[in-house]
């Protein structure tokens, strides 16, 4: 790899603003000031939206960066000739542009999830397996100050062999009902949050344990949005509001009045640095908690057993009262402990500063949680690091970067979640990605 990659970027997401194309640019992405500028330049943009890239290039001090339509990836590689390619499209096309990068020879870093189902990891495990490339996918909550603090405490036997974890996940409720006025709304485009969301916190536990999971049993549903919810504002004869009536009387909005989270009117939505999203999200076709197209579930309760024995009882909902998790580490010879979050208002919750440390036999510690600056908790800046710069002796003691195989299990046993709560039947994971994989 040369020492001053050319990058090509597939999907101009606000995610993509906000923690790789920052790196890649001389200009300062507007409220990520913790974005350095990473050795390398951004050479082409490729999306659906030609609109929202004239409008990004517009704000730009470089005008050779070369924009591309979203079918143009093998005349964006001839062209650009690029050496890296960084995929942050919707979650459905993530498999297509990886393979084709890996047909190039070209390394790859994605977006988490790696893909949105099981079959396409499994054809990203295939492609990557014949070519001279290699994916690096995004699980960046791995990075995330107190819990690389909670691996080393696992890793020098501070509770002996671990045995197994809870993980108890909320997402308040106006970034939970964010999702559902977005396109991960649906299966079709986002495989559902126990996909798009949940990965990050099966790989995280996957990582803890140091396995791979093997089977699944869920239950779940939607119970806070889409047609059927009990929230769903409605008039004296029971017909459901829309427009303004239903903005001016929408628990969930009047919650979030002037937070940004929810349109204020049925003309188009902007993100980070002010661009407008014309073809996702047009003017005059507004997105509501209540449409009929929501198919994803809001909540999931699991118990995912793994290969050396180990288990993990997962739950998470998407419309909760706080946000942030509760997570135990069970082992041979104690338990290691870890609650963060916050409240609405943004104040932290009782004991987010803390690790505890209860050995079985001698004295609980309550350790200060590691922390940092900048986006996820401090998580961003470590993991561009890794990624731009190349990972430090300590990322790899610690294994920070997923491998291709444990993404295509998160993505895996996120599927399996959704498909056990919809069946009711245990779901084996190496059905889904195929008996082939490792």
């Amino acid at each position: 790899m040369t020492d001053h990659p050319r990058y090509a970027l597939c999907g101009l997401s606000n995610r993509a603003i906000g923690t790789f194309v920052g790196a890649l640019l001389d200009s300062v992405v507007p409220g990520r000031p913790d974005v350095e500028r990473a050795p390398g330049e951004l050479v082409a943009i490729l999306d659906a939206d030609r609109d929202r890239v004239d409008q990004f290039l517009a704000q730009q001090e470089n005008p050779a960066i070369a924009a591309y339509g979203a079918d143009e990836f093998d005349r964006m590689i001839t062209e650009a000739r690029p050496d890296r390619v960084i995929i942050a499209t919707p979650d459905h096309s993530h498999a297509d542009y990886v393979v084709a990068a890996l047909g190039h020879g070209l390394d790859v870093i994605t977006e988490k999830p790696m893909t949105a189902t099981a079959a396409d990891a499994a054809r990203v495990l295939a492609a990557e397996r014949d070519s001279a490339g290699t994916v690096t996918v995004t699980h960046n909550v791995r990075y995330t100050p107190r819990l690389q603090q909670v691996k080393r405490l696992i890793m020098d036997g501070a509770i002996g062999r671990v045995l197994g974890a809870t993980l108890d996940y909320h997402v308040d409720t106006r970034h939970g009902a964010s999702y559902f006025l977005r396109w991960n709304r649906t299966r079709a485009a986002s495989g559902g949050l126990s996909v798009h969301k949940s990965c990050h916190h099966l790989d995280l536990v996957d990582w803890l344990v140091d396995d791979l999971p093997v089977t699944v049993y869920a239950r779940g549903g939607r119970a806070f949005y889409g047609p059927d919810s009990p929230h769903r504002p409605r008039d004296e004869h029971g017909a459901p509001l829309t427009g303004d009536w239903l903005r001016a009387a929408d628990p969930y909005q009047r919650a979030q009045q002037g937070s940004g989270t929810f349109p204020d009117d049925d003309h188009g939505r902007t993100g980070l640095a002010g661009l407008s999203y014309p073809v996702q999200y047009p003017d005059g076709q507004p997105f509501t908690l209540y449409d009929d197209e929501i198919d994803i579930e809001d909540h999931y309760t699991a118990v995912i057993g793994y290969r050396g024995g180990a288990t993990l009882a997962y739950t998470i909902d998407f419309s909760s009262p706080w946000e942030g998790y509760r997570l135990g580490i069970t082992g041979s010879h104690g338990r290691i402990e870890l609650d963060y979050g916050h409240d609405r208002d943004g104040s932290p919750r009782p004991g987010t500063d803390q690790v505890i440390v209860d050995p079985l036999f001698g004295e609980r510690r309550r350790l200060e949680a590691a922390a940092a600056q900048g986006g996820h908790d401090g998580a961003d800046a470590i993991m561009r690091r890794d990624l731009f710069v190349g990972p430090t002796e300590e990322s790899r003691r610690l294994g920070l970067a997923a491998t291709t195989e444990q993404a295509a299990y998160a993505v895996a046993a996120g599927e399996a979640i959704w498909r056990s709560a919809r069946s009711g039947s245990v779901i084996n994971i190496a059905d889904l990605l195929g008996h082939d994989v490792p």
